[in-house]
């Protein structure tokens, strides 16, 4: 076991675990650590705490120190600075004529670094934009491709539930999402209803999976849609299940809908015959 804290360097992104030391640190706090990139400024998100040996990727790095009112006002110079990085880098996309869609501009904190997120359909041979780049700023250049799931959460929105997005808010990563969750679910499978605005399945058709995956297991033999059945209102033909309420929906010869648990289905006798 180790203590550590939970840090965060974007709004949604991965949380990484750091050694607090001797330092009292809490939530909220703004840090500054050594990263793969040089010194980054980062918030803590999770308090000190333990975790098992096998939670943690090696090496532990220690967190240097805390944050300073000179390191929040650098925070914001650099934001500045990104931004006329970003008209900057659009004006040489431009000249080059490169089928590009640059995203978003960030500083590493120590200035050691620009990196240039991007979206395009296929590969982009860019070291000319790098060179120019490079002549500009005078530091490292990284020009890193993205995909679309990445645009959404870096540019943010609001989805089709009228909130913000789940991915440009509190999702750290993006989990696999596939057509079966809709399907286990009884959503609607047109693309439209069930894709996101970065055109992908939307994320949060993972949360209640598996709650209904669970259903479906438990319940192997529910009824199938399909089936003839015998109600006590009539007979008719089952459309939907429901995993979660364990119940069937019926259409009566006569187009009524019932709703009824799935104990009480009875199939007709001559059903497939």
């Amino acid at each position: 076991m180790q203590t550590v804290v939970g840090i965060r360097f974007k709004k949604a992104g991965k949380v990484y675990y750091f050694d607090p030391g001797q330092l009292k640190l809490a939530e909220n706090d703004h840090v500054i650590v050594e990263t793969t990139r040089g010194l980054e400024f980062g918030r803590v998100v999770i308090g000190p705490r333990e975790v098992q040996d096998a939670d943690i990727v090696a090496p532990l790095k220690p967190v240097q120190r805390r944050a300073t009112p000179q390191d929040e006002a650098k925070v914001r110079d650099n934001e500045a600075r990104e931004a006329e990085a970003f008209k900057i880098c659009q004006q040489k996309i431009q000249a080059h004529g490169l089928p590009m869609n640059l995203v978003d501009v960030e500083y590493t904190f120590d200035i050691n670094k620009i990196i240039f997120y991007f979206t395009a359909e296929g590969r982009i041979d860019f070291r000319e934009l790098v060179k120019d780049l490079a002549a500009v700023f005078r530091t490292r250049i990284e020009l890193r491709q993205i995909g679309v799931r990445d645009e959404a959460k870096m540019v943010g929105g609001i989805g089709c539930c009228g909130r913000p997005l789940c991915c440009s808010t509190f999702l750290g990563d993006f989990e696999p999402v596939s057509i079966r969750m809709a399907k286990d679910q009884n959503l609607s499978l047109n693309p439209t209803k069930i894709s996101g605005i970065c055109g992908r399945l939307m994320c949060c058709l993972k949360y209640e999976s598996d709650c209904y995956g669970s259903c479906c297991k438990k319940h192997a033999a529910a009824p199938a849609v399909g089936r003839d059945v015998v109600t006590e209102e009539g007979e008719g033909k089952i459309v939907a299940v429901n995993g979660a309420k364990k119940t069937a929906s019926v259409r009566l010869k006569e187009g009524k809908m019932l709703e009824i648990p799935w104990d009480d289905v009875v199939e007709k006798e001559d059903n497939g015959k």
